[in-house]
């Protein structure tokens, strides 16, 4: 239902955070008058209306190219690594305007989905999805504005997230990656998809300060082998990692451990 008017407090600041008609807004700055913090070029790139409203009609199709076989074939992938924890609390994160986050809520498969991003827009557009849906069981999602790298939830919460095509575009991954290993329970799951640009590009001159540069300007990271991706979660808490490929494109999985 409409988070309008919607009051939550953090119980160790005792910030009060506030929803609007689409979304609970979770960030730090929320309920800030002139104060607001500029994102990476990656981030405010999906902020914009334009590139949220197109993401759907188009962007995410081009991601073919890459090798990402289709949101419906990558859930089918997804749902077999989330099989430990059916029935709990699934995060759908940096969900974007909600191609997973629908997929996980209409199969039924998790007690609540909780789509998460930091576009306001594509969240708006997420919303209008779901209204547009007939028999669309609303009573399972909650949509939250909310950083990546500062998750609204307490610590071994969460039973599982998910973050389809979006490792590549967190500022900061191993500071995401991080905040994922707090938020999930032991034994949850955490399943993404990415780029890995391995093969002849790993022997181009000057790789390596390539990828910093394209960090420090424009905030995305991409790999070059899995062994990087698995040395990420690895120092982030997270074991039993698995990669599936093809060709750029990578499903990884890991879980937390359990106790």
């Amino acid at each position: 239902g409409s988070t309008v008017g919607s009051n939550l407090q953090c119980n160790t600041c005792k910030k009060t955070y506030s929803g609007t008609q689409t979304h609970l807004d979770l960030v730090a700055s929320s309920g800030s008058k002139q104060y607001d913090e500029s994102m990476p070029l990656a981030t405010e790139l999906f902020r914009t209306p334009v590139v949220s409203f197109l993401y759907e009609r188009g962007w995410r199709q081009n991601f073919v190219f890459g090798g990402f076989p289709g949101p419906e074939k990558e859930f089918d992938m997804a749902k077999n690594y989330l099989k430990r924890v059916l029935g709990g609390k699934i995060v759908d994160a940096s969900c974007g305007s909600g191609m997973f986050t629908r997929l996980f809520a209409k199969s039924g498969l998790f007690s609540q989905v909780i789509a998460l991003d930091y576009s306001e827009n594509m969240l708006r557009q997420c919303y209008e999805f779901i209204e547009q849906e007939e028999n669309f069981p609303k009573e399972k999602v909650t949509l939250v504005r909310a950083d990546i790298s500062r998750l609204p939830f307490e610590s071994s919460s969460i039973d599982a997230v998910h973050a389809g095509a979006a490792l590549h575009c967190w500022p900061s991954p191993s500071t995401a990656v991080a905040e994922i290993s707090r938020v999930l329970r032991p034994g949850g799951v955490f399943v993404a998809t990415t780029y890995i640009f391995d093969g002849l590009f790993t022997f181009l001159p000057f790789v390596n300060t390539f990828r910093q540069n394209m960090m420090g300007i424009a905030g995305s990271y991409f790999a070059v082998s899995e062994r990087e991706l698995e040395d990420l979660c690895r120092t982030c808490g997270l074991v039993g990692f698995t990669c599936m490929r093809n060709g750029p494109f990578a499903m990884i999985s890991a879980r937390k451990r359990s106790s």
